[in-house]
């Protein structure tokens, strides 16, 4: 498997989910919109890192994978 095929492994069929602190976000994606200070998120990833959607509830951040028909795995 080339680098690149491995780079597009999973894209449009698996994500994955993470806490993460709202001030970690704003330090990683420095364009996004304002948030609150020292929040506790959930964050659902495409295979590629690319943010997909955000919530305050883990099983709303699963239930988003859910609905677009991705396989989840958790990241610790």
């Amino acid at each position: 498997m080339s680098s690149v095929e491995l780079a597009h492994l999973g894209q449009g069929s698996v994500a994955y989910l993470r806490r993460v602190s709202s001030d970690d976000l704003r330090q990683r994606f420095p364009g996004m919109d304002e948030i609150s200070p020292g929040l506790e998120l959930w964050t659902l990833f495409s295979a590629n890192g690319q943010p997909i959607l955000l919530s305050d509830a883990r099983d709303r951040a699963l239930a988003g994978a859910i609905e677009n028909d991705l396989v989840t795995v958790a990241i610790h």
